[in-house]
């Protein structure tokens, strides 16, 4: 919670989570299979009770001297403990501007298509699983798993996805994406390598979103092709660098 308030104060247009189901169902905020490396746990997310990992600490060991000012306040081990998607989208509700969330599932899990259905439950709570359209969508669902974001698709059309890219197969190098996919994340790394690419997708009438974009001289490719979000590590720098 810590970062994503620090992105809020920092101008971020939008927050980036990666989201795993816990035994009992609900959806977590960790990037991580297993809880090892990003707190003082161990296990497997999909093996674990909320309970549990609400016990743990996922941030402290963070560099205590670049902690935030309100890290300190009472209450501040919220900030450290385990984030929830549900709190993570009530953050967004009440930022008091547009903040829009770009939600990744993480795949392949244990519990497969109950990820996508708890997640379309949540944002239904929240009055966001079926907007107007895609354009006017604060939130997009975002997986490398393209029978996640069919699932989605199948279920709320209008919600806009977006297929994450490691490296582009043979039969996507053309600039197609899967059916229905409007919106492309390619990594930088894919970018810098291969920049034409993102031509190719941006003449199939696709959006680019690019991960992770943290250099300055990478910011600037970016812009220079044109790409529609970049997604960092360091939204204030980028910010700052685009004259924001």
């Amino acid at each position: 919670m810590a970062a994503y308030k620090k992105a809020i104060e920092d101008g971020a247009d939008a927050l980036e989570c990666d989201v795993r189901l816990t035994a009992d169902g609900h959806l977590v905020c960790v990037h991580d299979r297993r809880i090892n490396r990003t707190s003082n746990g161990r296990g497997a997310v999909s093996a674990l009770e909320l309970a549990e990992l609400a016990a743990l600490d996922f941030g402290s060991w963070k560099n205590r001297d670049e902690a935030p000012d309100w890290e300190e306040e009472p209450g501040g081990r919220a900030d450290t403990s385990v984030l929830t998607l549900e709190r993570l989208l009530g953050l967004v509700a009440d930022a008091g501007r547009r903040v829009e969330l770009a939600i990744e599932t993480k795949h392949p899990t244990r519990w497969a298509g109950q990820v996508e259905e708890r997640l379309l439950m949540l944002l239904k709570r929240f009055g966001l699983d079926a907007p107007d359209s895609a354009a006017e969508s604060p939130v997009r669902i975002m997986s490398f798993s393209a029978r996640s974001l069919h699932r989605v698709r199948a279920a709320s059309p209008t919600l806009p996805t977006v297929y994450l890219l490691q490296f582009v197969s043979p039969r996507l190098r053309d600039g197609r994406l899967p059916a229905g996919v409007r919106i492309a994340g390619p990594s930088i790394r894919i970018v810098r390598s291969n920049p034409a690419y993102v031509s190719r997708l941006k003449r199939m009438g696709h959006q680019v979103h690019v991960w992770t974009v943290n250099e300055p001289e990478d910011v600037d490719l970016c812009v220079e092709l044109g790409v529609d979000a970049i997604i960092t590590n360091r939204p204030r720098a980028v910010l700052h660098q685009l004259g924001r």
